[in-house]
């Protein structure tokens, strides 16, 4: 059994930012996916819990900044200029893998409950 706890999602106005924490522990790669209506799930963003390696969709690169804590018990997204585009329910991932990959990460099947992320203006 896998437990991650998830919290920051909300709505904001486009342009404006927030910051989504995903808690857990045991875990080498953490990340994080993001399903809109109608829309396949897609990574967002991925870290190398052992030395801070991250990794980007290329929708979210120059925007959202994945980072983590000390005990490397949280992984952190920060979203910055968000837009429509990025409303979406947004997932915590993690796994314990040698190459932390988007596709190894969600091939572990380790998800958050999710939180919704809301762009409006």
């Amino acid at each position: 059994q896998v437990k991650l706890e998830e919290s920051g999602g909300g709505s904001v106005q486009a342009g404006g930012s927030l910051r989504l924490s995903c808690t857990a522990s045991g875990y080498s790669c953490m990340g994080w996916f993001r399903q809109a209506p109608g829309k396949e799930r897609e990574a967002v963003a991925s870290m190398y819990m052992i030395n801070g390696y991250a990794r980007y969709a290329d929708s979210v690169k120059d925007r959202f900044t994945i980072s983590r804590d000390n005990p490397r018990t949280t992984v952190y997204l920060e979203m910055n200029n968000l837009k429509h585009e990025d409303t979406a329910m947004y997932y915590c991932a993690a796994a314990t893998v040698p190459h932390c990959t988007f596709d190894a990460l969600a091939g572990a099947g380790n998800w958050g409950q999710g939180t919704q992320v809301t762009v409006s203006g």
